[in-house]
């Protein structure tokens, strides 16, 4: 069956929203060692260019994802986007480290779009294009930071730093403007009350646990502010929790969240964000190592890049696979086959860490995984979801990437700080410390198989598969009081 030529612009268009917004998580990578200067900051207040787009990102989607079930996927997709040129633009101007912040904040407050993007593919693809057009959409989160490594090197390395900006502004207006006159709006809505409250209690508890979990390693895993941090954020979150299930319209079901399907998905989720942030942490730093430690590579920023961006597109090149999986034996079978091919990849780089194509290698097999694992995931979330909850429930599952990418960074910089070795005047991480990262790595892919292997048997086609518009009247029914 010929796929007709609106569903083909509608998955092209939020595709490529979906890497633009990712691209913007690695635009700074290459800046990193010359932010302080850059910016007239110390290092450690540098860092908060990175920590503000992580927190932004994760206290907005959650919110986004039920705001765009309640009043229109395409408008709160389009707002995300008006948000990220806002906040390039910003940064494009910025020479202290303050306006950086909040233009990097503002960057963060678009990380919705993804989820927002598959959400928008359930309503409006026939069910034969839905599983691919999902993969593909959900990959683009790997596919836009793997490709913007090097390119954002090359604009580093040969221009002024502001242009990085001013490209992710241009891009970002671009997106807008296709998703304004290509993509349509949905008819499904939820309506019904904003949980303001559930709202605000999300983003507080999030926010305490993120900057633990960011900052915990610059402060001190023991120092009052981490400790008295976690104990807020774990109490905000109960008392959360406390609200939402006694709240009539709440911003997250944990009903529907604690089904088999939904709740072992999104804990995969975490653990396949830990590792895939596991390879990006690893890899750039042996590449770049001088070679008179006796195992790094001593390659530029451009050529770390260019050796990490193969896996962007093994992740691309995966989303039609996934779905195929899928289809015939169910995103469960995918998401298990997934997680073994990524503890493989880990598995390779025991014995492969010596020569860039030993890298290459490594890193390509490793995006395969999660090129496999990531496509299925929006189907397994979609089957156990009603379709008026779809964005909410995409996004909750976003989140829990960024909180497993998180805590993988948080755990690699403590392996990292304690196995280290000198050379001349300075630190540097030893190759056990890299070894041991990469095999953290690989155990947890092993534990997202397991995880995945708890959730329930799919058959070859989710009911969910079905457009919400062929569904609009069940929908109103829903709906109705």
């Amino acid at each position: 069956m010929s796929v007709p030529p609106r569903a083909n612009t509608v998955v092209v268009v939020l595709a490529l929203a979906g890497i633009v917004v990712s691209l913007m998580q690695t635009l700074v990578i290459p800046l990193i060692p010359q932010l302080p200067k850059l910016l007239s900051a110390s290092a450690a207040d540098s860092t908060w260019a990175i920590t503000a787009t992580l927190l932004a990102g994760a206290v907005s989607t959650p919110v986004v994802g039920r705001l765009g079930d309640m009043y229109g996927k395409r408008l709160m997709l389009l707002i995300s986007l008006v948000l990220l040129v806002t906040g390039s633009v910003v940064a494009a101007l910025s020479h202290t480290l303050a306006p950086m912040i909040v233009g990097r904040a503002l960057q963060g407050l678009a990380a919705g779009v993804i989820p927002l993007g598959i959400s928008i593919m359930r309503d409006e693809l026939p069910s034969e294009r839905l599983g691919a057009a999902t993969a593909l959409m959900s990959a683009s989160l790997g596919v836009g930071g793997a490709l913007g490594l090097p390119a954002a090197a090359l604009l580093a390395e040969y221009t002024d730093w502001h242009v990085l900006f001013w490209v992710s502004a241009g891009l970002g207006a671009l997106a807008a403007v296709l998703v304004l006159t290509l993509v349509p709006e949905s008819a499904v809505r939820s309506g019904g009350r904003f949980d303001l409250v559930g709202a605000a209690g999300l983003s507080t508890g999030l926010f305490c646990l993120l900057l633990v979990i960011s900052k915990g390693a610059d402060w001190g895993w023991t120092s009052a502010l981490t400790t008295g941090l976690f104990g807020a954020s774990v109490v905000v979150l109960m008392l959360w929790g406390w609200w939402e299930l006694r709240t009539r319209e709440p911003l997250v079901d944990l009903r529907t969240t604690a089904r088999r399907q939904v709740l072992f998905t999104n804990l995969a989720s975490a653990v396949f964000g830990f590792a895939m942030f596991a390879m990006s942490l690893v890899l750039p730093q042996l590449l770049q190592m001088p070679e008179a430690t006796g195992y790094g590579l001593g390659q530029s920023m451009l050529a770390m890049g260019l050796v990490m961006a193969p896996s962007g597109l093994v992740m691309m090149a995966m989303a039609p696979l996934s779905a195929r999986i899928s289809k015939a034996r169910g995103p469960k079978v995918t998401l298990m086959i997934g997680a073994v091919v990524v503890a493989a990849g880990y598995g390779l780089s025991v014995a492969m860490m010596s020569a860039i194509w030993h890298l290459v290698l490594v890193s390509a097999v490793i995006g395969a995984g999660i090129g496999l694992a990531y496509g299925a995931m929006p189907g397994l979330i979609m089957a156990a979801v009603p379709v008026s909850e779809t964005a909410a429930a995409n996004s909750l599952n976003t989140l829990m990437r960024s909180i497993g990418t998180s805590t993988s960074s948080a755990v690699a910089g403590v392996v990292l700080a304690q196995m280290t070795i000198t050379l001349g005047s300075a630190t540097v991480p030893s190759e056990n410390g890299l070894r041991l990262v990469m095999a953290i790595g690989a155990g947890a892919a092993l534990v997202a198989f397991a995880l995945a292997a708890f959730l329930p048997g799919l058959g070859r086609r989710p009911a969910s598969a079905t457009p919400a518009r062929h569904a609009a009247s069940a929908v109103t029914a829903d709906a109705a009081p």
